[in-house]
């Protein structure tokens, strides 16, 4: 008996010294500051683009009004995972065969001038290759595809949200590495095939301590002893091509850095740092969008909506609703509206199927940007 309890002391100190390590890595955190204000738009501006039965991920708008999504790799998703929305519908894209089995982990989507749509596959965290695919949208081709290492989609990274150089040549991503706690951006050329790592241990990239508190739920998980704090998250850049906006979604601030130090595969980590310019204060955000004007839409976590950010760091709630449970991927469409999927997190993160399949159906939203005071991309 006396090695029984032996046994079973140094089990309670093993699962206490588990604790512990978990908590000090991932766990604590205090509430964030609610910075929105009254919404521009009530309610009846947000509108239902497509009720679907399994949660949203990111969207992507092309200039001629199609709408593409993926569906949250967090939920577990056995069937296709990248939709067009058609006639009301959501179609397989570009057919169900390669939507069902070229991916593992998709989430990030983004169009490009070149009227390409991007997707970025962030591996399974980098343990089965990250990836990134370029489809042509006239005809449905792959037109560039990559799989990156693990120097650059480590083991246990995220690459989670994506934008891509108006010349087409650069695609910026943002590696949150909820897991691997090392985030950074990600710059790759497809010219050249290269793509390198920027950003590593800066302030910017790196979560802040602060703990969501969504409606639906405090996102603290196992009692507290791991909370979602996840690093860099939304990114975008702007319609000139000149600056990369970023920001972590537990994080106080939005970023910017010049497309030139990023592009520039020679500049050091002390330039790159350098570089940074802090442009507001932000709630605690996922997806990003731009305009023409330099104004960055944020998509807010704790208050399901939307909020824009002008150049001098000000910022307005655009619309909010009780009836989003999780804002994330936004996308500005030719036809004059933003376009964001409600992924409802705290109804997939860690759920069981049963759960999510309860909690449907998920709803893809959008709403007038083109009409005063908000001029679109």
């Amino acid at each position: 008996m006396f090695w029984l309890r032996n046994v079973g002391l140094a089990f309670l100190v093993l699962a206490m010294v588990v604790a512990l390590s978990l908590y000090s890595r991932y766990g604590g955190g205090d509430p964030y500051l609610d910075l929105s204000t009254a919404p521009l738009f009530g309610e009846e501006a947000l509108e239902t683009v497509l009720a679907f039965p399994e949660p949203f991920g990111n969207v992507a708008a092309s200039a001629d009004g199609r709408v593409f999504f993926t569906v949250h790799p967090e939920s577990g998703p056995t069937g296709p995972v990248l939709y067009e929305v058609r006639d009301g519908a959501a179609v397989p894209y570009p057919t169900r065969e390669i939507s069902e089995a070229r991916f593992v982990t998709a989430l990030g989507l983004t169009i490009d001038q070149q009227n390409r749509l991007w997707v970025i596959d962030h591996g399974n965290h980098g343990f089965a290759g990250a990836s990134l695919t370029a489809f042509d949208l006239a005809s449905g081709e792959i037109v560039h595809e990559v799989t990156f290492g693990s120097d650059i989609g480590e083991w246990a990274s995220f690459l989670n949200d994506l934008s891509v150089s108006p010349d087409g040549r650069y695609v910026y991503i943002a590696d949150v590495s909820f897991f691997g706690k090392n985030p950074a951006l990600v710059v790759y050329d497809m010219e050249t095939g290269e793509a390198w790592r920027v950003l590593e241990e800066h302030p910017s990239v790196i979560a802040q301590d602060w703990i969501i508190e969504n409606p639906e739920k405090t996102m603290t998980f196992f009692g507290g002893l791991i909370a979602l704090k996840p690093g860099v998250d939304g990114i975008v850049v702007d319609a000139g091509g000149e600056y990369v906006y970023y920001g972590a979604m537990t994080h106080d601030g939005l970023y910017r850095v010049p497309t030139s130090v990023l592009n520039d595969r020679s500049a050091s980590d002390d330039a790159v740092a350098a570089a940074v310019e802090r442009v507001g204060e932000k709630p605690l955000s996922d997806g990003l969008s731009i305009d023409v004007e330099g104004n960055v839409y944020i998509t807010d976590v704790e208050h399901g909506g939307v909020a824009r950010m002008a150049p001098d760091g000000s910022l307005q709630t655009l619309i909010a609703s009780d009836q989003v449970r999780w804002a994330d991927g936004i996308s500005y469409g030719g036809d004059g509206y933003y376009y964001f999927t409600d992924s409802a997190i705290p109804d997939q993160m860690l759920q069981s199927k049963s759960h999510i399949k309860a909690a449907a159906p998920y709803y893809l939203y959008r709403f007038k940007a083109d009409i005063e005071g908000i001029p679109g991309r």
